[in-house]
């Protein structure tokens, strides 16, 4: 039988039914009304805070963590991947208990069904009508853990969640509530009963991590920290979905020069003509990395894209979309290595433009 679980920060284990969108339409907005966006060091103190708490349970991984946050501000959707026992699902369930929100978690499994992740339309007999039952996606935070051990029919119901934030079953679309993010975890494609995640799945993620092994002085910190009891057990969220909502609509502010969004364009269209690369970079990874660029900006303090912020992501942006050339791979190229040369070898723009300024209020 598929396995479920709820777990989270604040409401435990609660789903959100979604509500009917005949058109299928997106939500609308972030529910931020216009210019009542908070300020950038609003986003970065509430970004530190975040982490603070993130790394209570997570050590010595603060890039890690970082990335996790650039990833939910720009409203995407984060694959971590490596070997088991280095905190995927840690990191997963802390960034979710971070966060007063709706959290739902799935344990992927090779007989989870389709209609497990998604929702199911089931008859009621007293009514004579069939009623939805919501799936584990209709919540604002899902942590998927060790997604590839599950069927590609499986995986592939959440294709249209993760790009679309919408679910439809029987006909009838359902949006899911904002914020709204994947956290998946998945095991390399070498361990046994894996199976590789398809193109379109992974080209939804916009970031991919890896955790890696501590260093010593880190585990030291483990063994004395998580010995006795487990601090995931005691996080308190320091969040809330409402604030989450409004970094959100913050970071669509921030500034970004034709230079930057050239450049951006260029690092992508680079990995669709190298001879190492099978499959290149798609649009979706173009916008996607501006996105990120762009919360990362914010949590750093700037109202404005550098460059630098495009070099710092293109790595894990980018490299899980790409696909080696047979050559590549009989050399031991890895995608990672390759998206490295690629970041050096393209031109960085010399100068770009300031943010415009803005008039005082009642000026």
């Amino acid at each position: 039988m598929a396995l479920q679980e709820a777990s989270g920060a604040g409401p435990a284990g609660r789903t959100s039914p979604g509500r009917p969108a005949s058109t299928g339409s997106r939500p609308d907005g972030d529910g931020s009304a216009p210019g009542q966006r908070p300020s950038l060091a609003v986003v970065q103190e509430a970004g530190n805070r975040i982490a603070a708490n993130i790394e209570r349970v997570i050590d010595g991984k603060a890039e890690v963590v970082r990335l996790a946050l650039v990833v939910l501000l720009a409203e995407g959707h984060l694959l971590i991947e490596d070997v088991p026992g280095v905190g995927k699902t840690k990191l997963a369930k802390a960034l979710a208990r971070s966060i007063d929100c709706s959290v739902r978690r799935i344990q992927f499994t090779p007989d989870l069904l389709p209609s497990d992740v998604t929702g199911v339309s089931v008859y009621n007999q007293e009514s004579g009508d069939f009623e939805f039952r919501p799936g584990a996606v209709f919540a604002n935070l899902v942590v998927g853990d060790e997604i590839n051990r599950a069927s590609p029919k499986t995986q592939s119901a959440l294709l249209e969640c993760m790009e679309e934030r919408q679910v439809t079953v029987d006909g009838v679309t359902y949006v899911l509530e904002s914020p709204f993010m994947v956290v998946a975890t998945q095991n390399p494609i070498e361990m046994e009963g894996t199976y590789p995640l398809p193109e379109a799945q992974r080209d939804r993620f916009t970031a991919r991590v890896s955790m890696g092994y501590p260093d010593a002085a880190a585990e030291m910190v483990m063994l004395v920290d998580h010995a006795g009891s487990d601090p995931l057990e005691t996080l308190e969220p320091v969040s809330t979905a409402t604030e989450v909502r409004a970094l959100i609509a913050a970071v669509h502010g921030a500034h970004v020069s034709d230079a930057v969004r050239r450049y951006a364009i260029d690092l992508v269209n680079t990995t669709r003509r190298s001879a190492d690369l099978r499959l290149g970079a798609s649009p979706r990874a173009t916008l996607q990395l501006l996105r990120a660029a762009k919360a990362l900006s914010a949590l750093e303090g700037r109202s404005y894209v550098l460059p630098d912020d495009l070099q710092r992501l293109a790595l894990p942006v980018l490299a899980h979309r790409v696909l080696p050339t047979a050559e590549a791979q009989i050399a031991r190229r890895s995608t990672d290595g390759i998206v490295a040369d690629i970041v050096r070898r393209v031109p960085i723009p010399r100068s770009v433009e300031a943010p415009p300024v803005r008039a005082a209020p009642g000026r």
